[in-house]
């Protein structure tokens, strides 16, 4: 991968840290271009593409999915990539179909793979690229809602134990980049959608939002 990104994602901002639901972190102003392209990230099971299709059907924006995304790259599942070539290909291939997405114009939504957050340069790309939510969820709700995951095989056993040391590893790195959490625990996606647009429109109105749904996966530049 050849990383940094465009121009229009070359700022770099401070890490948050200790970042309360809801708060915004202000110690990054992102230009207009920055500011209407939106970075979710979480973990597995914390709900981004249910919670990212929602937010493009109410703003009108067009809906990025990573797990899409690397099918584009590599004509593979996750699951695909991890079995025939190992997690740490998976992870690489992950990182290049974030890249892939961060790369397309504003305004759009992304939703990055749980495990990106582990690779230093795609933090700083996250942190470049956009305005970043945090979808933060509890260990309990994440194994909960993980039971049977067919695209992640490391949690075929022991999926209790991952998650609680996922968690532990991933969350101060959310917490780093993100402009603002929601705590999925409590919030269902449809609300979580809602709170994210009213959002986005309170703090960055140079943002075009529409009510009319965006395709999904438009034609990538």
């Amino acid at each position: 991968m050849i990383w940094p990104l465009p121009g229009d994602c070359g700022a770099r901002r401070a890490s948050a840290s200790a970042i309360r639901p809801g708060r915004l972190t202000r110690s990054h102003t992102p230009g207009v271009a920055e500011a209407c392209r939106l970075i979710l990230v979480g973990m597995m099971g914390s709900g981004k593409t249910t919670i990212g299709r929602l937010l493009s059907e109410r703003i009108g924006w067009p809906y990025l999915d990573n797990d899409e995304l690397l099918r584009r790259l590599v004509a593979a599942t996750p699951r695909q990539i991890a079995a025939r070539s190992g997690e740490e290909r998976l992870r690489r291939s992950e990182a290049a179909a974030l890249r892939l997405g961060l790369e397309q114009p504003p305004p759009c939504i992304i939703g990055a793979a749980a495990g990106t957050i582990l690779d230093p340069a795609s933090r700083r790309a996250i942190q470049a690229c956009g305005l970043v939510v945090w979808l933060r969820a509890t260990s309990t709700t994440l194994q909960q809602r993980a039971a049977g995951a067919a695209h992640r095989p490391w949690l075929d056993s022991h999926a209790a134990a991952w998650t609680r040391r996922a968690v532990e590893e991933r969350y101060p790195l959310y917490g780093a980049v993100a402009n603002h959490v929601v705590d999925v625990d409590r919030t269902a996606a449809e609300a979580a959608a809602v709170e994210i647009g009213e959002w986005l429109s309170s703090t960055h109105p140079e943002c075009r939002i529409s009510d009319r749904a965006a395709p999904n996966l438009p034609a990538l530049v």
